[in-house]
């Protein structure tokens, strides 16, 4: 009777255990990261009798967690890219909205610009239309200075965004060393902080990327997608922010580890802090790149054409946009007293990408920021010999120490410089500051076309000339040459040019001379509103207008590239969790089931004491009497 009160008892316990873990399975099934439990039962060692053996019930050797370490491992990695693509996505699509909408973009305000220019060249001495002209001008600068203040405000949370996301990295790396201290063998460990550390690894993954790798004893040490150690056993790293070395304004990643800092290269990181990197790296500082790129060749092309026309004052015109020059940063290592100033020399030539100066072995290199890869560079910085890199020359002035380093970026900030130069609409040089007129007396039928100014700067080009033919052969300028003559060919002398239609006979002369103040001749203006479809970039093959529309375009492809990419690891996603689930998750039915074959076993066993116990009663009740 001993004996099946001991195996009733045995299996009475059992089963209340096995109940119990049924119903710690259900109230957890809408605990994120829970692996559903199982009990495993076994024989206890059985009783020799002296006829043979006898059982003595059932025991319970482990409560585990249910769960694949392939399938965990999958839903790991798939977290931390999927985090770094939604974040990738989400700001790549502002920068997109920013660029396209009308009511942010560039394209509305550039069109209406251009459009008062033409509309000015129709009226060159409308007050009204040089109004208009100066307020569409102003208007597309400020839209320029918008559009790099919402970029500045985008950078700036991307610095938020990392300093917040190392705080949390170094929370979830130290709950995980706590964690690993605790577990210890994986073994034996509690299945329910094995399920909080392997959320949490989890969550630090979808931050940085990487992986998590279980070291002999238990732990789990986790690294990021460069192959840093964040967690390593016990000991956790410390991952934190520091001044870009160029911009102090802008944050870096760096890893405290063993008493030092080290940078981290953010080309390799992953989850989500690897997506805000990524947009700033290749979304953002393109963006802002190309858009100064712009903002340059606007005002440069301009600011020349503008300086080839007269005012209404009968000046010669000046700047008409204000530029800031490229930017050259100094690294904040430099050991020597060397300063940098840049100016553009070849706007063909500018391409907007950033590139490091480095002073090494007594001679300047050139290599691109983002790449390192060696980047052409003539001069040697020396006076009256500038450093030419990037259609831009560099003077450097002061002493440069080995290894001395700066940051050349030749566009970056250049939207934010762009401003309108004038104030005064008769300071608009609308009219060619030059006319051409037929002699009365020419027998040819050559009638001068529109004069163009092709050297502002030449002292002689407002002075009054005379072109006089020979013959239709050759021709005469102020009593020098003669010059060959061919129908159709440009004659110019002293910073202008003109063409002929028709033919000119021997003796017929053409006079040159100044435009008067006042004038309401509008051959400059009608130049100006061509500037836009004017081929200045890329080694004179892109116009303003296609650099408007290619940057638009580029922004937007890749806000759907990355949209693209998010959704189909959104996809991968859902069925890394959908495997993990099939596994480890908590089945409502298969619970019931489990609860209900649970309970009868524990009627039973409940039943078996019962019985022991009714005998044992018989027993004693014989022996009273």
């Amino acid at each position: 009777m001993a004996n099946i009160l001991s195996t009733g008892t045995s299996a009475l316990i059992a089963f209340q255990r096995a109940l119990s873990t049924v119903s710690h399975n259900v109230a957890n099934i809408n605990t994120p990261g829970y692996s559903r439990q199982r009990v495993d039962f076994e024989a206890r060692s059985p009783q020799f009798t002296g006829a043979g053996y006898v059982g003595r019930g059932t025991q319970i050797v482990d409560v585990r967690r249910v769960a694949d370490d392939l399938a965990n491992a999958r839903l790991i990695d798939s977290s931390g890219e999927l985090a770094r693509l939604e974040q990738l996505a989400s700001l790549s699509g502002r920068v997109d909205r920013l660029m396209s909408e009308s009511t942010t973009g560039i394209a509305g305000v550039w069109s209406n610009f251009f459009d008062s220019v033409s509309a000015l060249s129709s009226s060159a001495s409308a007050p009204a239309e040089r109004q208009n002209m100066l307020g569409q001008a102003n208007a597309m600068t400020g839209r320029f200075q918008q559009l790099q203040g919402q970029f500045d405000r985008l950078s700036g949370e991307v610095d938020a965004g990392l300093a917040a996301s190392a705080a949390e990295v170094n929370r979830l790396s130290s709950e995980i060393a706590q964690l690993n201290g605790r577990i210890g063998n994986a073994q034996t460990a509690p299945p329910d902080l094995l399920d909080r550390r392997e959320r949490m690894i989890r969550d630090l993954v979808g931050l940085t990327g990487g992986s998590a790798v279980q070291q002999d004893g238990g732990a789990m040490n986790v690294f990021s997608a460069g192959g840093q150690a964040l967690v390593v056993g016990i000991q956790a790293s410390t991952l934190t922010t520091v001044a870009d070395p160029y911009r102090p304004e802008r944050r870096q990643l760096a890893l405290q580890t063993q008493g030092q800092t080290v940078r981290i290269d953010e080309r390799v990181m992953g989850g989500k802090i690897g997506g805000l990197l990524e947009f700033r790296d290749q979304v953002l500082a393109p963006t802002e790149s190309e858009l100064g790129r712009v903002a340059l060749a606007l005002g440069t092309t301009f600011n020349a054409g503008h300086a080839a026309g007269m005012d209404q004052y009968g000046d010669m015109g000046g700047p008409f946009f204000n530029l800031a020059p490229p930017g050259v940063n100094p690294h904040s290592g430099n050991a020597g007293t060397a300063t940098m100033s840049a100016a553009v020399a070849d706007l063909a030539a500018v391409d907007g990408r950033n590139v490091v100066l480095q002073f090494r072995s007594g001679a300047w290199t050139a290599a691109d920021a983002a790449t390192g890869v060696a980047v052409p560079l003539t001069g040697t910085g020396a006076s009256g010999d500038p450093l030419r890199v990037g259609g831009l020359a560099v003077n450097v002035s002061g002493a440069a120490q080995e290894g001395d380093r700066f940051l050349l970026q030749p566009t970056a900030q250049a939207a934010r410089g762009l401003s309108v130069a004038i104030t005064d609409p008769g300071r608009i040089a609308a009219a060619t500051p030059v006319q051409v007129k037929a002699t009365l007396g020419n027998l040819g039928s050559a009638r001068p076309g529109s004069v163009r100014v092709v050297d502002a700067a030449d002292p002689a080009l407002r002075a009054p000339s005379t072109v006089e033919f020979l013959d239709g052969d050759q021709y005469m300028v102020d009593g020098d040459g003669p010059f060959p003559y061919t129908p159709g060919m440009t004659i110019s002398a002293n910073g202008w040019s003109f063409v002929l239609d028709g033919i000119p006979s021997a003796g017929d002369s053409f006079s040159m001379g100044p435009t008067g103040s006042g004038s309401s001749d509008n051959g400059n203006a009608a130049l100006l509103a061509g500037f836009d479809d004017r081929a200045a970039l890329n080694g004179g093959s892109l116009t303003l207008n296609g650099a408007i529309q290619g940057l638009t375009t580029a922004v937007g492809s890749a806000a759907r590239q990355a949209g693209y990419a998010a959704e189909a690891q959104a996809a991968l996603h859902a069925q890394a969790e959908a495997a993990r689930e099939s596994i480890s998750g908590v089945n409502l039915d298969e619970e019931a089931a489990n609860m209900l074959r649970l309970q009868q076993a524990y009627q039973a066993a409940a039943q078996i004491i019962s019985t022991a116990d009714t005998l044992f009663q018989s027993l004693l009740g014989a022996v009273r009497r």
